[in-house]
This record gives C-alpha cells, sequence and structure tokens, in this order.
C-alpha cells in the first residue's frame, strides 16, 4: 500500500523536528484566480493546504472565514470551480497534500459518489465534513478509503475519552482536534498550556496518528503550541486577506509572508 502524501507530510515534519503547518483558505476568495495564486504561493511554506469549499451557512466558521466565503460566493464561485482550482493547483504542485473542507448538504447536493469521483480525479487528498461526526460518517469514510482519499476525524474537548477511542480507531491518517468550544478565529479562551495537556491526553490513546490542532491559532500563540503534530492556520490568513483588500494591497503577497513568519515560528 502507498502511503499517502498526507502522512508523508507529516514524515517529514516530524524528521525535521517540528510540527507540520496546515493553512487554510477558502476556494474562490477573492477571485478564482487570486484564491489560485494564494493556494501555490503559500504552498511553498506550508505542509498541508485546506481548501475550503464556499457556503452561505457555515455554522462552525467564524467572521473572518465567513467574510472570505462571501467573497468568494458573490464571485459566483460553485463546486465546479473548487475541483478546478484543486486541479490547476495539483499540475505544478503534484506532492503538496491538498484537502477539501466543508459541509455535508454541498456534498449531497452534487451527489456522494459524483463528489469523491471528482476529488480523485483532480488530485484531492483529504476530506473534513464539518457537520458529518462519528459515527454517522462511517459509511461515507470507507467510500473514501476505497479512493485513496483520507478522511478526517473531527475531536473535541467535550469528546468523552470512549468516543475519543472509537473515533481515532476508525480515522485515516490525521485526526483535527479543536482546540476550544467556539467557533474559528475565536479569541483563545484557555491557555495553550492547556489546550497541550488536553492534546497530549488524546495523542496516549493512539500514539501512531497524527493529530493536528486548530481554531483560535494566531501568530502569538503558534510557538507555543509547537510540540503538537501540526497546526492548523485558518482565520489568521482570511484577516490578512480581508485587511489586504481593503488597503487595495496584493494579498498574494501579503498572506505568503505571514504564512513563511509562521512557519519560522515553529522550526
Amino acid at each position: 500500500m502507498t502511503i499517502s502524501p498526507i502522512s508523508l507530510a507529516f514524515e517529514k515534519s516530524k524528521k525535521e523536528k517540528r510540527p507540520a503547518l496546515l493553512t487554510y483558505t477558502v476556494a474562490g476568495d477573492n477571485t478564482k484566480k487570486k484564491s489560485l495564486e494564494i493556494l501555490n504561493s503559500i504552498s511553498n511554506y506550508a505542509d498541508i493546504c485546506e481548501l475550503g469549499f464556499p457556503h452561505n451557512t457555515p455554522i462552525a466558521d467564524g467572521g473572518q472565514i465567513q467574510t472570505a466565503s462571501y467573497r468568494s460566493i458573490k464571485n459566483g464561485i460553485k463546486m465546479i470551480d473548487v475541483f478546478q482550482i484543486v486541479k490547476e493547483f495539483k499540475k505544478n504542485k503534484k506532492t503538496k497534500p491538498i484537502i477539501l473542507m466543508g459541509y455535508y448538504n454541498m456534498i449531497c447536493q452534487y451527489g456522494q459518489s459524483k463528489f469523491l469521483k471528482k476529488c480523485k480525479q483532480v488530485g484531492v487528498n483529504g476530506l473534513i465534513v464539518v457537520d458529518l461526526p462519528w459515527p454517522e460518517n462511517k459509511k461515507f469514510s470507507k467510500k473514501c478509503k476505497k479512493k485513496s482519499i483520507s478522511f478526517i476525524q473531527l475531536l473535541s474537548p467535550t469528546t468523552s475519552k470512549q468516543r475519543m477511542k472509537k473515533i481515532i480507531k476508525d480515522s485515516h491518517d490525521m485526526c483535527y482536534y479543536i482546540s476550544m468550544l467556539s467557533v474559528t478565529g475565536g479569541k483563545l479562551k484557555i491557555s495553550p498550556k492547556e489546550i497541550l495537556k488536553k492534546y497530549n491526553k488524546i495523542k496516549k490513546i493512539n500514539k501512531k496518528k497524527n493529530y493536528v490542532i486548530g481554531f483560535g491559532i494566531t501568530e502569538n500563540t503558534i510557538s507555543k503550541l509547537k510540540s503538537a503534530d501540526g497546526l492548523v492556520i485558518g482565520s489568521a490568513i482570511c484577516k490578512e486577506i480581508t485587511k489586504s483588500l481593503k488597503k487595495k494591497q496584493n494579498p498574494v503577497t501579503n498572506v505568503s509572508k505571514m504564512v513563511l513568519r509562521l512557519k519560522k515560528k515553529i522550526l
């Protein structure tokens, strides 16, 4: 069995004794062309790129990601465009893992089998479906595995240990730990030390799996969390895009500089 690009990215970062850096941007923000340029540029520093498919009622997303989604929807970005962006990205970045992140009703509307077939065609390596929890996601997760697409399970501070064991057992090559009970980009309500304490307990359940921490990570907090397997930065990037557009600056340049700064903080 071939090792997935996601697992390879974690192997590489572990050899370099640092966490993997995962970035999140919304497909089509602020245009299809710009979004691809941003993705291409930040992938020089990010180990894994997450790409959100825009949604008009994103229940888990905070203000920054919602704003990015609205910009994208306003520009008429459809699912077909999201796949096009991935396809174009993979032409030059074949080995860079890309994870699509979004909501299940959009997959349903598109048609589950058709959606997975398209993911496979364009080179999607993983999927995070925010509103499809375990055990409801078991069937879908198996379908993903058949297509060599990693289905990424979510864990939260309120997940019981018993449930956590089952979720981790069913997970593929990465679990996403939501650091706090909040929407994305919320201010860290608990200290990085507390987050790591909970994270390390989860890690003990199965040390072979890769666990990333997401929600509320910024330039100020990232270095304090660098003992994790991976760290996800999303809202801070979307905020930077918003700031650049307001100032009529090029978001590609500004976001790339920011991701490079983040990378340096975890080396």
